[in-house]
Order: C-alpha cells, then sequence, then structure tokens
C-alpha cells in the first residue's frame, strides 16, 4: 500500500499521521495539511491490488461526487482534493471527523425519538441533495446520485461548535450517477441488510432505493433490531427475506419503547416491497417527518443548541472598545422610525457611516431604565434553529446587581437578504451599536452603547449564513421563531442569569458568550 513513515508525504502538502479505517476499496488515513497550518485530513488511498482503469474512474466519480454534493449540503462529507501519488496511486483528501459512527451509536442502545428525529432529518436532507443531483463539469444537465449503500456505518455523528450534533453521509463510492444512456451494474452492489429487493435482483436502481435502505436502517435506530431475520447471513437468505418476509413491527422488537404510530408509519412505508408503495422522494419524508420534529425533537435540539453556545467560549471581560467618535456621532442623530410602535421593542438595522456600514440594535424603555443600564455588564449570545426555517436569535443582556437582567432578543430571517446581511456584518466587524430610545422622548437617540463578539462567535456567524443559503425551508419563519422565543424564555434565560450571576464584575464591562 502506501508507505507510512515520519516523512511520508502526498502531494507535497499532506503529511501522513496514521491509518485510521479500511474498507473494501482503499484505506483511509489521518493527515495534515501542512499548507494551512496543520490542519487535520483525512485521505483515501485506492487500494493498490484494486488499481484498474475502471477502479480508477470509479474513484475518481467518487471524489467528484462527493466534492460537488459536499459544497451542496453540509450532511455530506466534504472533499477537498483529488489526484494520484509519487506511486501513481489514486487519492483524494476530505475533511476529518472525529466522532463516532450512527453504528457506534445505535449499538448502545436504541435512539429516543427527539434524538432520532434530529439526526434523520439531517441524513434526509444530504440525501436530498444527493437525489436532487449536481451539475458535472462541461455539461449542462443536472444528474441526479443515489448512494446505494445507505447503511448506519456510512453516516458519521460529529459534534459541530456551531450547531450541535451533526450528522453527515460517507463513501459514495458505490454511488451511481443516473445519466440517460448509462449502464447500470447487473451484479449486486451493496450491503445485504439494508439492499432493497430490486437492488438484491440486480434492477436499475432510482432513489427510491435508497429509500428502502433508509427505512431498514430507521428501524435500526429507533428500536436496535433489523426488521427482517433471514435464516443465515448470505444473499440466498436475505434475497428472500427481502423479497418475502413481512418486516417486524417496532412492538413485537422492542415493546418497551414508545414510538409514536405516526412515526412507525413513516418508517414501515419507506421498507415496502415494492418501490410504487415506498414515499416516491425524500422531501415526501422530510415532509412527513417535520410535525414529528416540531412535536417532540424541537426542545431536545434547541437545548443542544443552547448548551452549545453558552459553553462554546468562556466568558471574559474585555475593556470597552475606544469610542469612534464619528460612529457615535451617527448613531446619536438617528430618529426613531415612523412605521415603529412607540412601545418597548427591539429590532436591528444596518447604519451608514463614511468611514462604513454599522451594525445596530435599537431598543426602547422608560427612561430611568436607560440611565441605570449605562453602568452595566453588556453580554451577548446567539442561538440558531435550521428547522424548519433558518432563524437566529441575537441576545443581547444588559446586566447589574441592583436592577436585574435587561433582555433585548432580537429574531432574524436568515432566509432573506436582510437576515444575511447583518449576520455577515457582525461577523465581519466583530462589534455593534445598541442605540438606546425613552419612552417619554422617542424621537431621538438618547445613549449609544458599544459591545464586542467574540472571534469563535463571529466564525460561527458566518458559518450559519453559510448553512441557511443552502438549507431549504421546511416550515414559516414564524414557527422557528415561536420555537426559539419558547426556548428563551423557559431555558436560555435561567441559564443566562446563572452565569451572569457567577461572574459579575461591578461596573460597565462586555461580555461576549
Amino acid at each position: 500500500m502506501v508507505d507510512l513513515n515520519a516523512n511520508a508525504k502526498v502531494a507535497n502538502r499532506y503529511q501522513l499521521l496514521e491509518l485510521i479505517g479500511q474498507g473494501a476499496m482503499g484505506r483511509v488515513y489521518l493527515a495534515e495539511d501542512l499548507l494551512l497550518g496543520h490542519v487535520k485530513v483525512a485521505i483515501k488511498f485506492l487500494t493498490q491490488t484494486l488499481i484498474t482503469d475502471r477502479t480508477r474512474e470509479r474513484f475518481e466519480n467518487e471524489a467528484i461526487t462527493s466534492a460537488l454534493l459536499g459544497q451542496k449540503s453540509i450532511h455530506v462529507v466534504r472533499v477537498t482534493e483529488h489526484g494520484v501519488n509519487e506511486d501513481k496511486i489514486p487519492f483524494y483528501v476530505m475533511e476529518y471527523l472525529k466522532g463516532q459512527s450512527l453504528s457506534q451509536l445505535i449499538q448502545a442502545q436504541p435512539l429516543p425519538t427527539p434524538r432520532f428525529l434530529g439526526l434523520t432529518l439531517q441524513i434526509c436532507l444530504g440525501l436530498q441533495a444527493a437525489h436532487e443531483g449536481i451539475t458535472l463539469k462541461g455539461q449542462s444537465q443536472v444528474v441526479p446520485i443515489i448512494h446505494r449503500d445507505i447503511k448506519p456505518s456510512n453516516i458519521m455523528i460529529v459534534q459541530d461548535p456551531t450547531l450541535g450534533e451533526m450528522a453527515k453521509i460517507l463513501d459514495f463510492g458505490i454511488a451511481k450517477l443516473i445519466q440517460m444512456g448509462s449502464q447500470q451494474t447487473d451484479c449486486f452492489m451493496g450491503t445485504l441488510a439494508y439492499a432493497s429487493p430490486e437492488q438484491m435482483d440486480g434492477c436499475e436502481l432510482d432513489r427510491r432505493s435508497d429509500i428502502y435502505s433508509l427505512g431498514i436502517m430507521m428501524f435500526e435506530m429507533l428500536t436496535g433490531h433489523l426488521p427482517l431475520r433471514p435464516h443465515a447471513h448470505n444473499f440466498g437468505s436475505w434475497y428472500k427475506a427481502h423479497h418475502q418476509e413481512s418486516p417486524r413491527l417496532m412492538g413485537e422488537v422492542a415493546s418497551q419503547l414508545k414510538i409514536p404510530r405516526s412515526l412507525e408509519d413513516v418508517v414501515m412505508s419507506c421498507i415496502a416491497k415494492r418501490p410504487e408503495d415506498r414515499p416516491q422522494t425524500v422531501r415526501e419524508i422530510l415532509q412527513r417527518l417535520e410535525p414529528l420534529e416540531s412535536r417532540y425533537g424541537a426542545g431536545f435540539r434547541m437545548g443542544q443548541r443552547i448548551n452549545t453556545a453558552l459553553n462554546r467560549v468562556p466568558v471574559v471581560g474585555h475593556p470597552e472598545a475606544k469610542k469612534v467618535i464619528e460612529d457615535d456621532h451617527v448613531c446619536k442623530l438617528a430618529t426613531w422610525p415612523q412605521g415603529k410602535p412607540v412601545a418597548e421593542i427591539v429590532f436591528s438595522r444596518i447604519l451608514s457611516s463614511s468611514r462604513s456600514n454599522l451594525a445596530t440594535l435599537w431598543a426602547m424603555m422608560p427612561e430611568e431604565d436607560v440611565t441605570r443600564r449605562l453602568v452595566s455588564t453588556r453580554y451577548n449570545t446567539f442561538i440558531c434553529t435550521m428547522e424548519p426555517h433558518p432563524v437566529m436569535l441575537w441576545l443581547t443582556v444588559l446586566y447589574n446587581s441592583v436592577q436585574g437582567a435587561r433582555w433585548l432578543p432580537c429574531y432574524l430571517d436568515l432566509k432573506t437578504a436582510a437576515g444575511q446581511d447583518m449576520v455577515s456584518l457582525l461577523a465581519a466587524t466583530g462589534s455593534y451599536k445598541i442605540l438606546l430610545f425613552a419612552l417619554e422622548n422617542p424621537h431621538q437617540c438618547q445613549e449609544v452603547l458599544t459591545c464586542s463578539i467574540a472571534q469563535p462567535q463571529r466564525s460561527m456567524l458566518q458559518e450559519w449564513v453559510i448553512t441557511a443559503r443552502t438549507r431549504p425551508s421546511l416550515g414559516t419563519m414564524t414557527t422557528s421563531r415561536n420555537l426559539l422565543r419558547n426556548e428563551f424564555k423557559t431555558n436560555l434565560k435561567t441559564k443566562v442569569i446563572k452565569k451572569l450571576e457567577s461572574i459579575y464584575i461591578d461596573g460597565s464591562s462586555t461580555f461576549s458568550e
């Protein structure tokens, strides 16, 4: 294979470190990208004994497919480069995912419904991106892709610093690009336990074959068991099971679990024997799971995001940034918009000065409260939900030990240009202005405060913008905003107060999370 030693390099850029995986077609090594400052990557090499013109072409197609899909969906492993090394062995470079496979996860115990829904929705989004297709170089036609080997060991679960628990689809090694006039393989390729009846027959496959495999996997995720039980682990026994054996019901294999009937109906419909009896697209599955996610999974997913955001960066005090007189002057000249009610509300706007654009948060409160909040700890945190619609909660808190907390929540729709522009500006500048207006004298800005945003937060904000641009909306902005508002009131407030009370420093300090 590859001579692995301390000096082994690939493309004069990647330093090989250790073997971390091995499959039918190749080996995967952990490596460092020396050009990007020792960033960890994974490099897959085609097994040397398998190198033929056909396998070389297939391996290259895998790299190209994964690269294009990784640009389209964050739920597909991202490939950044492919080529051949000095020994003419094909390789490709992909992101290094530190976590565990879905197979490892469910070996311990079945997934509770909320966690199942959170991960399954992500897997479906990645699979949907593949089925909707990619555009190959030199072609204008969109080419759909079927994976043909969806199974728990091909799903990686990682802890993302911005979104919490994240699922990524791996190994498009036997994926097929569905093109007009293309020849499907007439031999079985896949994994016996998860293969569709038509895949066992060596038929031409479409996205409904992946949906069958997804159904088998979802059953296993929820119960810890497979729905089919062949007499032996060989092709003939599995062929008979997939074609003739009725799948067991979830209550038969896991009677102690409380799985919603509507969820079981979705899973069982996916493993129907005939393709026409299954959901015809992954979008159909997403539409059926979305109400269940809103009911069972929303609190779990939001709790994960809140904990991720609150624990992301240690809270430290920052001296207030040196005032930019011109920027503060621009803010002081601002007048309360005629279209906004004179009430205790909070909203955001981008103001322009001769120097640059300014991210600003406008808040109205009683005049006495404005005065009292001038000496306070300024704290901010950001929480985002991508489902059912990408929305971000931008939370600022003005806190002191006498008056307690003044909450300034602002909700941004990340599917709109205005929302994306504001979040991008926050990420780029690392600060924003709070414009305080008094109810008794509502027209003119009374005071201006400056808040800073920590570097990890800025990276997080930019990632959210990029993700939201490609993430499909499965519901309304109002639904996501209400979800965030509920979590803010019932969960986030308590956690923020505890954190502020534990680190409170009397004086005008800025804390960013």
